[in-house]
């Protein structure tokens, strides 16, 4: 396939892109900076600022899909109001492209932990997460709320298992829903390695068409 893969040199899109490489896809990397993705087999990368929707669908046009794993960065000084800005400048520039599917990583906050009561609300979240991540997870939650009225896109939201790490790549995960995978009493997690496995199967053989899913080791 031909993928348009946003945020390629993170933390997640990292791990993505290497994915899509080493399954022979063509992959087409959107960066403000592309010096910072060295030159690989398949891979095109395009300078773009991806809050910039009219650059975004250039970009992405005639792609049989799109991965956006953008992330203005944990530091970010106004971070909320930036990953849903950049967030929804993607989703529009995928719209003005013609492209109907796109694949979006979000995080664990917005997993339920009890009938109505998500992962980013719990006493428990904010204990152990740092608070300059906070306002990004609920951001991500707040995206997704979005994504679940959006008819016009075949999308996918993808929450990974709240432990997410470098590792290595296995090649086996577990499936889940909206719900938070536990490993007995604690949360589980994933290698970003195996996370990547999960996305690009996903990309592979859909199965989750306007919906969200979990990922865990």
């Amino acid at each position: 396939m031909n993928i348009a893969l946003i945020g390629a040199t993170g933390f997640v899109g990292t791990a993505v892109l290497q994915e899509l490489l080493q399954r022979g896809h063509h992959v087409t990397a959107l960066a403000r900076n592309p010096a910072k993705l060295p030159a690989q087999s398949r891979l095109r990368v395009v300078q773009a600022d991806v809050q910039d929707e009219q650059q975004v669908a250039a970009a992405v046009e005639s792609h049989d899909a799109v991965v956006s794993a953008y992330n203005p960065g944990w530091n970010a000084p106004d971070l909320y109001d930036e990953f849903l800005r950049g967030s929804q400048a993607i989703l529009a520039g995928v719209k003005r492209s013609g492209v109907a599917r796109v694949l979006v990583v979000g995080g664990a906050g917005s997993l339920f932990v009890a009938p109505g009561v998500q992962l980013v609300d719990t006493p428990a979240f904010a204990e152990h997460v740092p608070p300059n991540i906070v306002p990004g997870a609920k951001a991500a939650r707040d995206l997704l709320t979005a994504l679940q009225h959006e008819t016009q896109l075949d999308w996918t939201f993808v929450s990974p298992a709240a432990m997410l790490k470098p590792g290595e790549r296995t090649g086996r995960y577990r499936l889940g829903g909206d719900q938070l995978l536990k490993d007995g009493d604690v949360p589980a997690g994933i290698s970003v390695q195996d996370l990547a496995v999960a996305i690009v199967d996903e990309l592979e053989q859909p199965k989750h068409s306007r919906r969200r899913f979990t990922a865990a080791n």
